[in-house]
């Protein structure tokens, strides 16, 4: 098939062009900086230089790369190592997000795309209830005031991608790991900059970035429009990964702290994922998708990946 993929030199992006390649699809890939066209041709894909956030231009790049299937990696993830204020950290992706997504699926329905694969992510879920979500449990309707914005701009993926995609897919990711993934978590850990905040009681989904990719390659081929978590078998509270984390690294234990402690050093979000997140159920990817993670816990996934 012929596979467009918006924001192919990011986190995931990397991983999946050589992907969707080895399988056989006609790759049209894109970036924002003429440094990795290089990396993309010597991929095997076809570059193409655009930003995402410019209608016009991903219109005619959609439209002479005549695709299949169109694929939104689109991300500007630079620097993730403070979190204090969410929506300034992700404020490029944000737009991204929302204009981003509505250029491409515009640009889908002028050149008569049927499937549209989405990023996602699988801290969306509503609070409440158990600690380990499904596709069918309720979405967040409000989350705290320095995430508003990133709350929202995730909710427009969620929306927008179903309703105006015929075969619209979005791929509730866990929590990437893996080489070029999350370097600075494991950095963090190392100085003991990342405690274990009010308990650790968040229960975190985690994915390997080999394995987000291999499940995205899934939703290019196959399975029902809708949306998917993309996570591992594994869901976990912080109290539980964080000092195995630690451990593996060959770092000291993590220092643990009170919430209150946790706002003032971290801010409201941080402590909100620390305490309050919920995990996610792969069953529903492992069936529809036909698709497994290599890597079925977090737990030698990260000792394949500090270890290297």
């Amino acid at each position: 098939m012929r596979v467009f993929v918006a924001g192919a030199t990011g986190i995931l992006g990397r991983h999946l062009v050589p992907d969707l390649i080895a399988a056989g699809h006609q790759v049209t890939a894109t970036t924002r900086t003429p440094g990795k066209v290089a990396q993309l041709q010597a991929a095997g894909a076809e570059p193409v230089l655009v930003d995402g956030l410019d209608g016009e231009a991903v219109t005619a790049a959609v439209l002479a790369a005549r695709p299949e299937v169109i694929v939104h990696q689109m991300t500007a993830l630079t620097d993730m190592r403070s979190l204090r204020n969410p929506d300034r950290a992700f404020a490029a992706t944000n737009e991204l997000r929302v204009r981003g997504t509505d250029n491409l699926l515009a640009a889908g329905a002028r050149a008569g795309v049927r499937r549209f694969v989405a990023q996602g992510h699988n801290f969306v879920y509503d609070r409440s209830g158990g600690p380990v979500k499904t596709e069918d449990d309720p979405l967040a309707t409000r989350t705290v005031p320095s995430a508003a914005r990133q709350m929202a701009a995730m909710r427009h993926v969620e929306e927008a991608v179903p309703r105006r995609a015929p075969e619209g897919i979005v791929l509730r990711y866990g929590t990437f790991y893996g080489p070029g993934a999350s370097e600075p978590l494991v950095d963090a850990v190392r100085k003991r900059q990342l405690p274990v905040v009010g308990g650790g009681t968040g229960v975190w989904s985690f994915i390997e970035i080999s394995d987000a990719a291999t499940a995205t390659l899934a939703a290019v081929e196959r399975g029902a429009p809708g949306a998917y978590n993309v996570v591992d078998d594994d869901p976990a509270p912080v109290a539980e990964w964080l000092p195995y984390l630690a451990r593996v690294a060959g770092a000291k234990p993590p220092l643990r702290v009170p919430a209150w402690l946790g706002r003032l050093l971290a801010g409201e979000f941080a402590v909100e994922q620390m305490t309050n997140a919920r995990g996610a159920s792969n069953a529903r990817a492992r069936k529809d998708l036909g698709w497994e993670p290599r890597y079925p816990s977090w737990r030698e996934g990260f000792r394949a990946w500090v270890r290297g």
